[in-house]
This record gives C-alpha cells, sequence and structure tokens, in this order.
C-alpha cells in the first residue's frame, strides 16, 4: 500500500511563483523583493537573442540564490494565429515534433554552460504545447516528458493536486492584472484544498500582462508570514517531492 501524501513539515498546502520571459524588471524588482522575503521562484528565460551569454550572466546570482533558472525554449515559439506577424518559422503550426525537440535541447545546452548539474523544468511558450496543425497537429509533451520532470503550461484552474496531476503540463494561474488580494485568497484555497498551486507573472508594472509591483508584495509578503502552513518552493522542488511520492 502507497503511504498517503503529505506535504513537507506539516504544510497544509504548496505554492509555486513562476516568472515568463526572462525580463529586465523581473531582475530590478522581483528578485529583491523574493531575496528579501526569503521566497525562491522559477525564472523561464529563452534564450534567443545574440546576447543570449550576457543575459544569462546577469541571472548567475539569482540561480546561486536558490531560485530555479528554467527552460523555455531558445525562440519562444507560439501559435501563429496568435501573432500572424511573426515569421512562419517561429510559429508551432510550421514545426515538428523534431524541430522543437532541437529547440529545447540547444536551450538546455545553453542553460548547461552556465548552471550545470541543476535540475530544471519546461515552461510552454504561449502555454501551448503542439506543433503542426490541422490533421498533422501533434502534442509535444511527451518530448517534454523525455528531457524533465516537469513542466509548466496553464490551465482554467491554478490548481494541482499531487495524486492526478499531469506533471509535465502543470496548471498555473495567469496573474496579470490580479490583486494582491485576489492571489492571496487563491494561495488559501491552496491550504483549504491540500494542492499546488503555481503563479505565472510576466512583467512588473507595466505592459497588457504586467501586475503591480504592491500587489506583488502583498502576495510575497502573505507567504512569508504563512510558511508554517504553505510551502513555497521553485517547480522543480515540488514536482521532485511529488514524483518520489508517486513511486513510494
Amino acid at each position: 500500500m502507497s503511504k498517503a501524501f503529505a506535504w513537507p513539515n506539516g504544510c497544509e498546502g504548496a505554492i509555486s511563483l513562476t516568472f515568463d520571459d526572462g525580463r529586465d524588471d523581473q531582475l530590478e524588482k522581483a528578485v529583491p523583493l523574493l531575496d528579501r522575503h526569503g521566497i525562491r521562484a522559477t525564472f523561464y528565460t529563452p534564450l534567443g537573442q545574440s546576447d543570449w551569454q550576457t543575459r544569462l550572466e546577469r541571472w548567475r546570482g539569482v540561480s546561486e540564490s536558490g531560485h530555479e533558472i528554467g527552460n523555455h525554449s531558445v525562440n519562444h515559439p507560439c501559435p501563429g494565429s496568435l501573432f500572424p506577424e511573426w515569421p512562419s518559422s517561429k510559429c508551432l503550426e510550421q514545426m515538428t515534433l523534431v524541430d522543437i525537440e532541437a529547440e529545447i535541447l540547444l536551450a538546455e545546452e545553453r542553460l548547461n554552460s552556465f548552471f550545470p548539474d541543476r535540475p530544471r523544468t519546461y515552461c510552454y511558450p504561449c502555454y501551448a504545447d503542439f506543433v503542426g496543425s490541422g490533421a498533422n497537429r501533434q502534442s509535444y509533451v511527451p518530448v517534454v516528458a523525455k528531457h524533465f520532470i516537469a513542466a509548466r503550461g496553464k490551465g482554467e484552474f491554478g490548481r494541482n493536486y499531487p495524486a492526478t496531476c499531469e506533471l509535465h503540463y502543470l496548471n498555473s494561474w495567469r496573474c496579470e492584472g490580479m490583486s494582491g488580494p485576489q492571489m492571496i485568497g487563491w494561495t488559501e484555497l491552496a491550504a483549504r484544498h491540500g494542492s499546488w498551486d503555481i503563479f505565472t507573472f510576466h512583467s512588473i508594472d507595466h505592459g497588457k500582462l504586467g501586475v503591480r509591483l504592491c500587489d506583488l508584495e502583498e502576495l510575497v509578503a502573505h507567504l512569508a508570514r504563512a510558511h508554517q502552513r504553505l510551502w513555497v518552493a521553485p517547480v522543480v522542488e515540488v514536482a521532485q517531492y511529488i514524483a518520489a511520492w508517486r513511486s513510494s
């Protein structure tokens, strides 16, 4: 008989904060805020820019302080239906499973050159988990599952239950425009349900995908106060914990 699931240290639920696209305002605003409160998060950074080495160097200290630097592909391929102005070569509809695996592995090679021997998770650009179109459309979740313990997508809800969640396409809350009290409410529901809730952020204090810094501060301060009830950890650590329990 498998042992009943329990979160570490008597916690009632788990929370992971994730930040997409390696934006400068994350380095300037989010990282200092998180470090001040002792909260470790996951940062997903695409690596297609010509200055990717310089950009990754800026994230070295973030990794050393305990945050996860995850794989977000090289060129951030998205559905062409969302961005018709993009070159077709960057659109998922024009890609194959071989193409997307090459994207992922090149990003891993670049990440390993800066952060060797550090486990990491994958994040689906634009939350999309397919290549091709029509009769040729295929999920690339199995490709991701070959190389990572877990991967973050999105869902109608941001809640993941340890016994049943799809580790290679995890649900997450899209937090653009959310208020501090609203996000805090989701964390308290995680404690009530015993779930793992993942929060997705992009820009801070600007843009259509932005969250206000004051709201992020309210959430992070609440999580620091609630550390005895809510386990807050990078995606890779929570996924490892759940995978170990499933295999026991």
